[in-house]
């Protein structure tokens, strides 16, 4: 399902990226990548996965929502559960996900670095954010987790 999730919301995002990989081998990513390395998360809603997050480590690897329920909180709880459980979290987006740049930076996060296009097919400059806990950090408070109203 998490494959699934990725692909859809990933072709939503970005869909002059989409079709760089097939459904199959998304899913031998997942099955032999992902879940290995990973602490992975699912948001549900009746009975059906709509989200997921994979973290390692510190590392955020990946936070995807199926687009129908893009801006609808699903995003926000999946980060906020993972600001839960290290002090820091650090992640990659590309910096064409312009979205995704504004959900993360409304969550905390601050852009350390951006990359250049190495020249390579598919190859896309990229953005580093990092976040930090603040003392007395509460999750649930949308001040300290710096959501919008």
């Amino acid at each position: 399902m998490v494959a699934e999730i990725y692909c859809r919301s990933f072709g939503e995002r970005l869909p002059w990226l989409t079709g760089a990989s097939t459904r199959d081998e998304d899913r031998a990513f997942f099955r032999e990548t992902v879940f290995p390395h990973c602490d992975v998360w699912g948001a549900v809603e009746n009975g059906k996965v709509i989200g997921f997050a994979a973290l390692r480590g510190v590392w955020l690897d990946h936070l995807y929502v199926l687009p129908e329920y893009q801006s609808r909180g699903v995003g926000s709880f999946l980060i906020r559960h993972c600001q839960l459980q290290v002090p820091e979290l650090q992640l990659w987006t590309f910096q064409q996900n312009v979205g995704a740049s504004r959900f993360y930076e409304s969550h905390g996060f601050d852009l350390i670095r951006t990359t250049e296009d190495t020249g390579t097919p598919g190859r896309e400059p990229d953005a580093l954010y990092h976040w930090q806990r603040p003392p007395g950090f509460d999750p649930l408070s949308p001040s300290d987790a710096n959501i919008g109203a």
